[in-house]
């Protein structure tokens, strides 16, 4: 009988742990030597995934990986960003990129050099391990913890905990699959909480700050938002992050992959009997309770200029284009934090970055020099929420190529409609699973292959009308269009066209129009 790729994932994590193939990692590197097909998989425990060979030359048999390092609570000093950037130069072909998680990509990398690229993130006080994995993810948290001229809690305290729990801990190197938590205190509300594993969001109840907790969100196959189970102290989060987790590794589906997150347990078990054992096993109470009133979906960011807690100063929210910064721009923008003598920087769950504490005297320089680095501090309704996963380049999974497309969207829209005031959410996905997060976004573009005038093309099936919104989210819908690169930036401006005629109140609500496909398909 053939192993199942579940059975055969959970036999190589039973006969050797995760965490245990770094000393295999610096023989592979040294010997130069093949990586067996075993620890393949268990590389992902210290940040390498094999990468798709579409940009390597076929005359070049070596074997790339990409290497994703974790920036815990979203900060980055100016020292670590030029640290980061001359390991993107110098080991990875000049690549680099934010990540939904707020954590950083390389690409290009070469097994002989990952010791060296450790010891340089060791030193940076930066690491790879856990960023990836059958294990607890990077915590994402609002990135101005602290910083914020509003927010309801500074929760850095317990992401800290939080991390440093599950940090290198084998008693959770071992869970059925990956596992993301978010812990917020933001105003804004600017983390997906709706989507993680496990969240906790700071709510004003009665004059005292508690925190809403949510179990079971999730995209692709787990395509589900969380359940909201009710309040609880702020001390009670990290006991109760543990609790989750060990249910999670105890009773989590290890026979079937893509039914092996959070959320397929709460859906067998109930919300009831979850929330029942985690009560049971952590001794804690959660409070019943109404949902608070969540921030609306266009203003979840922290994009622009916008003053801090220091009336001195301001934050300056920078976008990219689905995060690609690249070494050469990482470089450049710790000569210019090095300038003016700021410290450092915060990642986003969006792929952005915020500058944080420029002195005012110095804002509008900053902000003239950052164009020039075709880093936008001003940023359009169309760059403000736009992602875009790794694509064709670099993964095995994608169909067809995303981060040049969001650029040669956003661009386009922002030639058309220059005064367009509403943020639009546009996540281009290169496959039909959801790193990029296409189910909750305004126009969601899955990777597909189709066939036009009799020939096979790559492009995207348009998805419309998700959104994350508290109680009112929703996932998109897929209209069964299909596109090719060079006909989207064209066909969104013809919606955005019709939707300044139509009357409706937000981009949202036209895309959900039940005359859409007809009107659109033809």
């Amino acid at each position: 009988m053939k192993e199942s790729k579940a059975a055969r994932i959970e036999r190589l994590k039973r006969q050797k742990d995760g965490l245990d193939v770094l000393k295999d990692i610096y023989r592979y590197a040294k010997e130069d030597i093949p990586v067996i097909p075993e620890d393949i998989d268990r590389l992902k425990w210290y940040g390498l995934y094999t990468q798709n060979r579409t940009l390597q030359s076929k005359s070049d048999p070596t074997q790339y990986f990409m290497l994703r390092v974790k920036i815990e609570k979203g900060i980055l000093n100016k020292e670590q960003i030029k640290t980061l950037g001359e390991i993107s130069v110098k080991y990875a072909k000049n690549s680099a990129d934010f990540t939904t998680r707020q954590d950083l990509q390389f690409h290009w990398i070469k097994m002989k050099d990952v010791p060296d690229i450790f010891e340089k993130l060791q030193k940076s006080d930066l690491t790879t391990c856990m960023a990836a994995g059958d294990v607890v993810r990077n915590t994402v948290t609002c990135p101005l913890n602290g910083r914020a001229k509003e927010e309801i809690a500074d929760v850095s305290d317990i992401v800290d905990e939080i991390n440093s729990l599950f940090f290198k801990n084998k008693d959770f190197s071992n869970l059925p699959r990956k596992f993301k938590i978010g812990v917020s205190g933001c105003a804004q509300h600017c983390i997906p909480y709706e989507i993680q594993d496990l969240s906790f969001v700071a709510v004003n109840r009665k004059n005292r700050v508690e925190f809403a907790i949510f179990a079971g969100g999730g995209l692709a196959s787990n395509r589900r938002f969380a359940n909201f189970l009710g309040y609880v102290q702020k001390n009670d989060i990290v006991p109760l992050a543990k609790t989750v987790v060990e249910i999670f590794r105890d009773f989590g589906n290890r026979e079937k992959r893509n039914r092996a997150r959070l959320g397929h347990l709460i859906k067998k078990w109930g919300v009831q009997k979850f929330k029942e054992t985690l009560e049971k096993k952590s001794g804690i109470k959660i409070k019943e309770g109404e949902l608070f009133e969540v921030s609306p979906a266009k203003l979840r960011h922290h994009c622009g200029i916008f003053s801090s807690k220091n009336c001195n100063t301001n934050h300056i929210g920078c976008a990219l284009f689905g995060g690609k910064i690249g070494g050469d721009g990482l470089l450049r923008l710790y000569t210019l934090l090095e300038k003016y003598n700021i410290n450092e920087i915060r990642t986003t769950t969006k792929q952005n970055f915020i500058i944080l504490d420029v002195p005012k005297e110095d804002t509008n320089r900053i902000c003239e020099e950052l164009e020039n680095m075709k880093i936008n501090p001003y940023p359009s309704a169309f760059r403000t929420r736009t992602t875009a996963c790794t694509g064709l380049d670099f993964c095995k999974f994608a169909i067809s190529e995303t981060k040049s497309l969001a650029e040669k969207i956003a661009l386009y829209l922002e030639n058309r409609f220059p005064a367009f005031g509403e943020p639009v959410n546009i996540s281009v996905n290169g496959c039909p699973n959801s790193c990029a997060h296409p189910c909750i976004a305004d126009i969601g573009l899955s990777g597909a292959s189709f066939k036009r005038n009799g020939k096979s093309v790559k492009g995207f099936e348009l998805l419309i009308g998700g959104k994350l919104e508290g109680q009112s989210s929703r996932f998109s819908k897929r209209t069964g269009i299909l596109l090719t690169h060079d006909e989207i930036p064209g066909f969104i401006e013809k919606l955005i066209q019709s939707y300044q005629k139509s009357g409706f109140k937000s981009f949202n609500e036209f895309l959900l129009n039940k005359n859409f496909d007809l009107e659109f398909a033809l």
